[in-house]
């Protein structure tokens, strides 16, 4: 697999999360009222795409030692710490309100990682 897949996989796997977080987002703080708050809901897609774009770039790092880049725990781990550097950025502009799309986050970047690396084998 080039690259290059790997970093549309991981886009487009970020860019679904995203929505999955504007629904849930939207549902649990602003009770439906998406249009007013569009501005945020937008900012968390568009943090759930660059988590996807920087995992996707990010194919090559080794965080595990004994293993090799493409195994499913380098890949675990590697999602975990890079979905907490990326949800980090969206949990400190809103004044530390929204812990779940945090951990979410978290979550996220094992999903979007995980992933990608098995449908690179």
């Amino acid at each position: 697999m080039t690259v290059y897949r790997r970093l549309g996989i991981s886009i487009v796997l970020g860019a679904m999360l995203g929505v999955l977080c504007i629904i849930g987002v939207g549902s649990r703080l602003f009770a439906g009222a998406y249009f007013e708050n569009l501005f945020y809901l937008m900012g968390m897609w568009y943090n759930r795409v660059t988590m996807g774009l920087v995992i996707g770039l990010a194919g090559g790092i080794l965080i595990v030692q004994r293993n090799n880049p493409r195994s499913l725990v380098n890949a675990a781990l590697r999602g975990l710490i890079l979905g907490i550097l990326i949800s980090s950025a969206i949990y400190l502009s809103d004044a530390y309100q929204d812990l779940m799309s945090l951990f979410a986050g978290f979550a996220y970047g094992v999903v979007i990682d995980v992933v990608a690396t098995m449908l690179d084998k």
